[in-house]
């Protein structure tokens, strides 16, 4: 009675003739895919960074932080000679964060990385992610990265809490921001990754496209914030897109049913989309229950309003810039 396609795993070298000249290039131009199962925002740094006499796959970063990133890749299942390399690239890197992408990992390399992730400091976080290329007939193939090994991030907060002293203000932000996390994800089937930070005073929500997210937090002056940032770095159309938004301003206000602040920094490289109020880590729990759910709804609301308008302007930009290119 159902006709049922039949789903397959096609392996990365029936597609991507050669690794290093094939995949990393592919990779390196859709971070972003690799950045949602991470969920971070990734910058591709440098393509066959040097280490010593070895060539790293990727040197990244966390868009708009110091953290770097390296991305050591590989067909078929892991072996020892590429975790080999990973750990010399991290360290010849000082990575904060350190991942593998492989079709496979084997059980050995699983358990090494995950006792990496219990015996490094807080600031040091080790994946592995299953990168597959699925097919449904034939149908356009479809890369899907699934994480493998990931930091235990209560652990590595626990840990934290024993060796560094943690204050109660820290204590407070954590609290507060996985009772938001929960909500959000019980009460709205919010399915978001949420970049972690644990014990800071945001959280950050991956938008899917490099450069771009949604921020919850408390800031200067006892302000509850919610906005929208958009990061340039190497992205060069991120700058054209605020001002496209900016141009749109009076109908983004209308659909989003209050005013907005348009924020530009000096240097031109972050811009923000913000909507505040009054609010303090330090306010009495039924003051902090409003607040987090003035964050919910107004998280949920730029969200409803401004990603369509994100994907309807990058769309026009790129489609301007090919004209440009012929």
């Amino acid at each position: 009675m159902y006709d049922f396609g039949e789903l397959k795993t096609i392996p990365l070298h029936k597609v991507f003739k050669h690794e290093e000249n094939d995949f990393t290039p592919w990779l390196a131009e859709h971070i972003d895919k690799l950045g949602d199962a991470l969920g971070m925002d990734l910058e591709v740094v440098d393509r066959e960074a040097p280490v010593g006499d070895f060539f790293l796959d990727l040197l990244a970063q966390v868009e708009g932080t110091s953290r770097t990133v390296v991305i050591e890749n590989q067909f078929k299942r892991s072996n020892h000679e590429h975790l080999g390399k990973l750990l010399t690239y991290a360290g010849g890197n000082d990575a904060s964060v350190v991942v593998w992408v492989s079709e496979k990992i084997r059980d050995e390399h699983r358990q090494a990385l995950e006792w990496l992730n219990q015996r490094t400091d807080t600031e040091t976080q080790f994946f592995a992610v299953v990168v597959e290329l699925l097919q449904i007939d034939k149908s356009k193939l479809t890369p899907v990265f699934k994480l493998v090994v990931f930091p235990n991030e209560w652990q590595k907060y626990q840990k934290q809490k024993r060796l560094t002293d943690v204050s109660p203000k820290q204590e407070k932000y954590r609290i507060f921001f996985q009772e938001l996390i929960d909500e959000l994800r019980d009460k709205y089937n919010f399915t978001k990754n949420f970049r972690s930070n644990t014990g800071e005073n945001r959280r950050t929500v991956a938008s899917g496209t490099s450069g771009i997210a949604y921020r919850v937090s408390f800031a200067q002056g006892d302000k509850a914030r919610v906005d929208l940032r958009i990061y340039q770095g190497q992205c060069e159309k991120r700058i054209p897109l605020f001002d496209v938004l900016k141009d749109r301003e009076e109908e983004i206000i209308r659909r989003f049913g209050s005013n907005l602040e348009w924020q530009r920094n000096a240097d031109k490289q972050e811009t923000f989309i913000i909507v505040s109020r009054d609010g303090s880590i330090e306010a009495t729990e039924d003051e902090l229950k409003e607040i987090r759910e003035w964050h919910i709804t107004n998280l949920l609301k730029l969200i409803e309003v401004f990603q369509p308008e994100i994907e309807r302007v990058l769309v026009t930009l790129n489609s301007s810039e090919q004209e440009d290119d012929v």
